[in-house]
């Protein structure tokens, strides 16, 4: 069964978490960290979320952000 959609209204912060498949390893060389952190940059001006704080860990990612 698929999960329901998640509500994201706007201008309330979120906070997500993204882990690896079975917490495996997300990032696994320093080019990693920097590509995901460019498209987060990249993505979040094409999409108008403001980012407010971001963690990068070998095997997840928080990210603080407001819609």
């Amino acid at each position: 069964m698929p999960r329901s959609q998640r509500i994201c209204p706007i201008g309330i912060p979120q906070h997500v978490i993204q882990r690896g498949n079975n917490r495996h390893l997300c990032f696994t060389s320093e080019q990693d960290f920097k590509a995901y952190a460019r498209w987060l940059k990249e993505h979040s001006r094409k999409f108008n979320v403001e980012i407010h704080a971001w963690v990068l860990m070998t095997n997840h990612v928080h990210l603080l952000f407001t819609p």
